[in-house]
């Protein structure tokens, strides 16, 4: 089988944004060298690039597509090279499963519920409503046939192959540049919201909005977003969204 034909088949819980790395091109099995080594001597250096939806400060999110990265270099013996590229450098932040599935870049690291236009199916291996814990998610996927399922759907539709990359666990639901007290206090409101979880939302009257992390700081503090949920804490501070939107609510 030739080489880049496997890696076209390689490659972000409920309440929870699993990071999901999608590629378009890979490498056959090789064999195995000394202390359980593949024999990497005889292949020549591969280097990709890999586009992300994470604006480069987050550490555990665009942290986990570096931490790929490095893995994969480390078993090929430094043969094979992946670089992790922030969202808007090689391609925008919620455009990266669809420059992937073009053949544009060779792979990303996204989550799938950006996506939840092109097929509802893609929020199943990110985030439902009312869904499963990060450990649910997990067992899901590897022993429950989830990812087997997902696998097949991305093949299909997309023409690429999609694995786990990367789980936050249980997300905070949001920050809100004014106090919610009631229901009514959601209509009206206009909230950046990916996913199914959008969807809900939508229903209490908010108008919902996807955007990429690196662009919730400014649409809150114009005002062109009233609210916004991200991920927790660490990163949430990190884009700034406490300065801009003081009443932060839990959970997602």
């Amino acid at each position: 089988m030739k080489r880049r034909a496997i890696v076209n088949r390689l490659t972000q819980s409920a309440i929870a944004a699993t990071g999901v790395a999608i590629v378009g091109g890979c490498q056959k099995a090789q064999t195995q060298g000394p202390k359980g080594q593949a024999d990497t001597s005889n292949l020549p250096t591969i280097k990709w690039q890999m586009a992300t939806s994470w604006p480069l400060s987050l550490e555990t999110i665009f942290g986990g597509a570096q931490v790929l990265a490095d893995c994969v270099k480390t078993l090929t013996n430094g043969k094979f090279i992946i670089e992790p590229c922030a969202a808007g450098d090689i391609a925008p932040g919620l455009e990266v499963l669809n420059v992937v599935s073009q053949g544009a870049v060779q792979a990303g690291h996204t989550a799938a519920y950006y996506y939840i236009g092109k097929s509802p199916s893609l929020a199943f291996s990110t985030s439902v409503p009312l869904g499963l814990n990060a450990q649910q998610q997990n067992a899901w996927l590897y022993e429950g046939g989830g990812l087997a399922k997902l696998q097949e759907i991305y093949a299909r539709k997309f023409n690429v192959i999609q694995f786990p990359a990367g789980n936050t666990g249980t997300q905070m639901g949001g920050w809100f540049r004014n106090e919610v007290k009631t229901l009514n206090d959601l209509k009206g409101l206009k909230m950046r919201i990916p996913g199914l979880g959008g969807q809900v939302i939508a229903k209490l009257g908010v108008t919902v909005q996807t955007l990429p992390g690196g662009e919730i700081f400014q649409a809150l503090q114009t005002g062109a977003i009233d609210a916004a949920e991200w991920v927790g804490p660490d990163d949430d501070e990190k884009l700034d969204l406490n300065k801009v939107a003081k009443f932060y609510y839990y959970p997602g």
